[in-house]
């Protein structure tokens, strides 16, 4: 009678109910790490792998304490968490699911590739130009670096599974990486292999509209509202490195930042 009534509570997502015992596994009840530590690393894993995929529904929190032999209070814990991640969304009414907007955190530091993993997407990139050149009056100043300089400039589509994210124009001190070659995919783990990632940056938002150009890369509609994150990346010594300009598809992106008045 009780299985009955959980199998008929479970939600069904796309066709198939969503048994997280099942998708994840049991927790280790006699581990150090806590429950709900076991448990928000479980669906993180499930979601960075797919197994559970973006806009799944995850079962109501009676239903995964059940389920799992947990307490909602340990359940409720760990999904708090996902959501503050920005890996799961609450819909009032609805439930909670994983989210399929990405939010980028102002305050880590980190590569476009680095978020996507993070969120469980498979960053890629179509490249639309590697360029050798000089500082522009603007880089520059930017840059703090003297006229003549030599760069390297990256100019592409950043993808997560599928889907066109934002158009990236990124400007790098020519010092700084061997070739246009070393930036497969991630431009902060080639600057890191060659000991020159960024530990700080300074970063301005402004909203855009995007321009029939634009909207056709990123498969939206001319006008269409983005964000235009501006970005100058600095060493431990306090060089700047990196001047990357990002325009950001306004439909999927969130930026957040954590306030704090110490």
């Amino acid at each position: 009678m009780v299985l009955d009534w959980y199998y008929g509570a479970i939600r069904c997502i796309r066709g198939r109910p969503l048994i997280l015992s099942q998708t994840i596994g049991r927790l280790d009840e006699v581990s150090a790490q806590p429950l709900y530590q076991q448990l928000q690393r479980a669906l993180r894993q499930a979601i960075e792998t797919h197994r559970i995929a973006p806009e799944d529904a995850l079962p109501p929190e009676r239903d995964i304490a059940l389920d799992l032999h947990i307490s909602r209070i340990t359940v409720r814990k760990a999904i708090d968490g996902l959501v503050n991640e920005g890996l799961l969304v609450r819909r009032q009414g609805s439930g909670t699911f994983v989210s399929t907007r990405v939010e980028k955190n102002f305050s880590k530091l980190t590569s476009f590739s680095e978020d996507m993993r993070a969120r469980g997407r498979a960053p890629r990139s179509v490249w639309l130009k590697k360029l050798e050149g000089s500082v522009t009056p603007e880089e520059s100043l930017t840059l703090r670096s003297s006229p003549g300089t030599p760069v390297l400039r990256f100019q592409r589509i950043r993808f997560a599974d599928d889907s066109p994210m934002c158009i990236e124009y990124a400007t790098v001190l020519a010092s700084c990486l061997p070739s246009l070659d070393a930036v497969e995919s991630s431009l902060y783990e080639a600057l890191e292999r060659t000991g020159n990632r960024p530990v700080r940056a300074l970063q301005r938002l402004r909203a855009v509209l995007f321009s029939a150009e634009q909207a056709k890369l990123l498969q939206i509609h001319e006008k269409d509202a983005g964000l235009l994150v501006e970005r100058v990346g600095f060493l431990k010594d306090g060089r700047a490195v990196e001047f990357t300009q990002s325009y950001f598809r306004g439909d999927i992106y969130d930026f957040v930042a954590e306030l704090s008045d110490q």
